[in-house]
C-alpha cells in the first residue's frame, strides 16, 4: 500500500509544529559532535528554544520551543551543522558510536563523511524521505539490529554484508566499494517508486535493490539481535586513553550540562540510545569529569534505573497526549518504582501513576501511537482515559 501523505519528518528548515512550539531537530551524521558546535547547540536551546538539547534515538539532537528559525538556521549553518540546505533531513546515518576506540573490527566512523558527502552530492537524494536510516556496524551488533534501511555490518578487517531493512542480505563487499553502494542502494530505493517512507515497508523491496545493484549474494547470513548494552561509564579504549558514555534523565540534556561538557574539549557521539559519549580522556581528567558531572546530573552508572526508562514527548509537547507521562515516568524512578529486570510485576490492569511499578525497560506512551518506543523486549506502559494500562 502506497502513503498518501507525504513523509512530513522535521528538519531545521522545516519545523514541526509541536503543541508546545516549533521543534527542530539537526542531523549528526554517525553521532559526532565537536565541542564548538556543542556549544553553539547549547546556546541555541538557551536563547531560541526551551533550555535543553534532546537526544534521539537516531543519534540526531532536537532543539523544542524554538521562538526564531531564521536565527537558529544561521547559528547552525555557522557552526557547520547545516552544510546542505537540499538534503539535511536525509542525513541520517547512525554509527557503532565506540568504534575504532574500543573493539569492532574495523573503524567505521572513516566511512561517515565519505557517505554523508555522497548523499550531499547526489541531487536526486533529497528525495529519499527523511525516515530512510543508514547504519554503520563495526562487527559488534549495536547498530544492524536498529532496523535499518540500508548499511553495512562488518565481517572482517576489510569485509563488510550489506544490510537491506534490516536484514543481512547475503551481498558482502570490500571496504573500498561499501560508501558507493550505500549510495548505489540508495538510488536503488527511489527507483521503486514505492511511495514508502521505509524500505521494509515496500512490498519485495529488499531483494528488489539487490536487483538494481546487481550483486550476488551468497549462502551465509548473519542474524542481528537487538543490543540493549549501552555502553555507560568507564570504557578503557585500545589506545590506552579512556571513554565516558554518559546518559541523561529520559535523552533530555539540559543546556547548562552541555557547558560542563564542551569545557572538556574532547570529541562527543551521541549514540541511539539517547546517550552519549566523551572520547580520547586521559584518566586523570576522565575522573574529574566523573566527579564533577555525576553530582549535576550526568549517569555513569550502568545500574541506573533511569537507563530502564524511555517516554514519549507526552503533554505539553504533543497535543495527542492524554498525560505529562515524562513527569510520571520520572516520579516512577525517583520514587523506586523502576525496578530491576529480574523482577516479574507485569499486569494488564489500569492503574493511577503513583501506582505504577515495573520491572526492567519500559516505555511510557501517552496514546496508543507509542511513538519513540525503542526496539526489542520492553513493557509499555500506555496512558487511558481511566490511568495507565501496562502489558
Amino acid at each position: 500500500m502506497t502513503r498518501t501523505n507525504p513523509d512530513s519528518c522535521p528538519g531545521v528548515l522545516r519545523l514541526h509544529q509541536a503543541a508546545d512550539g516549533p521543534l527542530a531537530r539537526i542531523r549528526l551524521p554517525g553521532g559526532r559532535l565537536e565541542p564548538a558546535q556543542l556549544q553553539v547547540l547549547a546556546e541555541a536551546a538557551g536563547d531560541l528554544g526551551d533550555g535543553n538539547i534532546e537526544l534521539t534515538s537516531r543519534g540526531n539532537v532536537q532543539l523544542r520551543q524554538v521562538r526564531d528559525a531564521a536565527a537558529l538556521t544561521e547559528r547552525l549553518s555557522a557552526a557547520g551543522l547545516l552544510p546542505s540546505h537540499t538534503h539535511e533531513r536525509v542525513r541520517n546515518i547512525v554509527a557503532s558510536p565506540l568504534s575504532g576506540r574500543i573493539g569492532g573490527w574495523t573503524d567505521v566512523h572513516e566511512l561517515v563523511p565519505e557517505l554523508d558527502e555522497g548523499l550531499r552530492a547526489a541531487a536526486r537524494l533529497a528525495e529519499l524521505p527523511g525516515r530512510v536510516l543508514f547504519t554503520l556496524d563495526d562487527g559488534r551488533g549495536d547498530i544492524s539490529g536498529l532496523g535499518g534501511d540500508i548499511g553495512v555490518h562488518a565481517t572482517g578487517a576489510d569485509e563488510f554484508a550489506v544490510v537491506l531493512a534490516g536484514r543481512d542480505s547475503g551481498i558482502r563487499i570490500s571496504a573500498a566499494d561499501a560508501v558507493q553502494v550505500l549510495l548505489a542502494a540508495a538510488h536503488g530505493f527511489l527507483d521503486l517508486g514505492s511511495g514508502q517512507w521505509r524500505l521494509h515497508e515496500v512490498d519485495g523491496g529488499a531483494q528488489r535493490v539487490i536487483d538494481i545493484l546487481g550483486l550476488a549474494p551468497g549462502p551465509d547470513r548473519l542474524e542481528f539481535g537487538v543490543a540493549q548494552d549501552i555502553p555507560i561509564g568507564w570504557l578503557d579504549q585500545d589506545n590506552g586513553l579512556v571513554s565516558l558514555g554518559a546518559a541523561v534523565r529520559l535523552g533530555s540534556l539540559p543546556a547548562r550540562i552541555a557547558e560542563f561538557i564542551v569545557a572538556i574539549e574532547r570529541p562527543i557521539f551521541i549514540t541511539p540510545w539517547r546517550s552519549l559519549v566523551i572520547t580520547d580522556l586521559d584518566e586523570w581528567p576522565a575522573e574529574q569529569v566523573v566527579r564533577v558531572l555525576a553530582p549535576i546530573g550526568l549517569i555513569f552508572d550502568a545500574n541506573s534505573p533511569w537507563l530502564q526508562v524511555s517516554a514519549c514527548a507526552g503533554q505539553p509537547g504533543c497535543a495527542k497526549s492524554r498525560t505529562d507521562v515524562r513527569a510520571d515516568a520520572a516520579a516512577a524512578v525517583e520514587s523506586g518504582r523502576v525496578l530491576p529486570a529480574s523482577e516479574d510485576v507485569r499486569t494488564m490492569e489500569v492503574r493511577d501513576a503513583e501506582d505504577v511499578t515495573v520491572a526492567g525497560r519500559q516505555h511510557w506512551s501517552g496514546c496508543e501511537r507509542r511513538c519513540g518506543r525503542p526496539r526489542g523486549a520492553v513493557t509499555d506502559i500506555v496512558a487511558t482515559a481511566d490511568g495507565y494500562r501496562i502489558n
